[in-house]
């Protein structure tokens, strides 16, 4: 075995005793240690990628060297790779855009409390992309919940807590679901590692028996990790969650906290039950409707808010719907779209995260829509960056939404039974995407007169008065770029680890 190979378990690791360390440390030390450890793993992850591409094929490793089911298996090839990778990027540049918020909105006290959560929640994102064990994945699942609802509430308002609260209990009804489904599954067939149950799924597929549990076990998980990546209509949780947490939290947690469940349902779709099972058991004709309505209903409640924050929030809610929308459509193609547009959103959702609070520092912090006016001007580069986030969300071309749009449509043409409704839904979200996207942008180029400038206190905000979010918001723009004009190799490297997948 290549020491290379170790590298997924000692991220899992590395990730995990970060977290411990944190809490005997002050917060500037704790903020010291997690920002070496995502690099660490960052490079870590990359070297994965690069093993595995240049093998062409995946590998297990077996923790302890003990063979299931006494021992755990970690399972690793391109799609893992490349998912642990740009979550790690992705959150490294999450944590450097929100650092001034912190200090200014976290207790002095509990800096490295946060910092603890988001250890744990890097932990349980790799664990759930590499594990090949279904209840190991049930057990970071929760660690994942209970790390997100730490990184909500620990602003400690009325707001935040209430946010917590309602995202504990949407969260843990899924959970149940989840952990229902898995015991449905295990009972079936005396197994927990993916492997050895999909084989046992195979022999009771083809003999017939136990039709009606095996649909209900699908329906349990696919219901549970719905609700949990707030699929519509189980996004009530979601709006305030983003909305009011510090803007690392809802940087994190709109981009890759979902996202972790998301990619779980991926792998029990094709290494748990089998895609070909999960095709004719109908359930995902039931994940296309709800991810078509989510994609009108979120943009519709995106509309309708004031609250820049909130809106790109109930954005969140349509992106979601595109991913399960992808899924509903039964195609290779549907997959490889909504894998890419799970990358995609991740990228964009943080860029307007981050890029909203520079628009709304340079506005006296305020978040509504009206006192916006011109804030593109008082902070050039937040504007031109939202403006990018905008843009791609909205599908324009040289930015990756406009990417994973084009996927989606060129993957409804493969069913001749939704391709109709599938690009009538696109089109119509594209609209409304336009519509909130397109107006705040506007607002924000609108000119503000200088008396009403000085009258509300508003301030210029240049590059160096800000250089941790200039530097993600920098960062993020070129990642947006890079996914929109070389999408064709990444695309290549989806197909070629769902090939493994399967």
């Amino acid at each position: 075995m290549a020491f290379v190979q170790n590298f997924p378990f000692f991220s899992i690791l590395l990730s995990l005793f970060s977290g411990s360390i944190s809490s005997v440390l002050n917060g500037k030390w704790a903020k010291r240690l997690n920002v070496i450890v995502i690099t660490t793993i960052s490079i870590l992850s990359a070297a994965v990628l690069a093993f595995v591409l240049k093998s062409g094929q995946e590998y297990v490793y077996t923790m302890g060297h003990f063979p299931a089911p006494w021992g755990n298996e970690i399972r690793v090839g391109v799609l893992e790779a490349a998912m642990a990778l740009i979550f790690c990027v992705i959150m490294f540049l999450c944590v450097v855009g929100g650092v001034l918020e912190r200090e200014l909105e976290i207790e002095e006290t509990k800096q490295n409390l946060y910092y603890i959560m988001v250890n744990l929640l890097l932990c349980s994102l790799l664990a759930l992309i590499y594990t090949n064990d279904l209840f190991t994945a049930y057990v970071f699942v929760e660690i994942n919940t209970i790390s997100a609802c730490g990184l909500i509430m620990i602003r400690q308002t009325g707001r935040t807590i209430e946010a917590a609260t309602r995202y504990m209990i949407m969260s843990l009804l899924g959970s149940g679901l989840l952990l229902l489904g898995i015991c449905f599954l295990y009972s079936l067939t005396g197994h927990l590692l993916m492997s050895n149950i999909k084989e046992q799924v195979d022999i009771l597929h083809a003999s017939g028996n136990y039709h009606v549990p095996l649909l209900i076990t699908i329906c349990l998980i696919s219901v549970g990790i719905a609700i949990k990546s707030a699929l519509y209509p189980f996004h009530t949780w979601l709006p305030n969650a983003y909305g009011y947490s510090t803007l690392s939290s809802a940087a994190i947690l709109s981009s890759l906290v979902s996202k972790g469940y998301i990619f779980l349902l991926v792998k029990i779709f094709y290494r748990v039950i089998g895609f070909d099972i999960i095709k004719e058991s109908k359930v995902i004709n039931v994940l296309f409707v709800f991810g078509i309505a989510g994609m009108i209903m979120g943009s519709f409640n995106a509309i309708k808010e004031s609250d820049i924050n909130r809106m790109i929030a109930y954005s969140s809610v349509a992106q979601v719907g595109y991913i399960y929308m992808g899924f509903g459509l039964g195609t290779t193609s549907g997959m490889i779209a909504s894998l890419y547009h799970i990358i995609s959103h991740a990228a964009t959702k943080s860029l307007l995260f981050i890029a909203a609070s520079g628009i709304t520092d340079a506005s006296g912090k305020s978040k509504d829509f009206f006192d916006l006016t011109g804030a593109g001007y008082r902070n050039r580069l937040a504007g031109a960056a939202f403006t990018v986030g905008s843009l791609s969300m909205v599908g324009f071309p040289m930015f990756s939404g406009f990417i994973s749009k084009l996927l989606f449509a060129q993957a409804a043409v493969e069913n001749r039974h939704k391709i109709l409704i599938t690009l009538i839904a696109l089109a119509i979200s594209v609209i409304l995407n336009a519509v909130y996207f397109i107006k705040t942008v506007i607002r924000i180029y609108t000119p503000e007169q200088n008396e009403v400038i000085r009258e509300k206190g508003f301030e210029q905000i240049s590059f160096w008065e800000q250089p941790a979010k200039s530097f993600a918001l920098i960062c993020f723009i070129l990642l947006n770029l890079l996914l929109g004009l070389s999408s064709e190799p990444i695309i290549r490297l989806i197909e070629l680890g769902l090939g493994m997948f399967a």
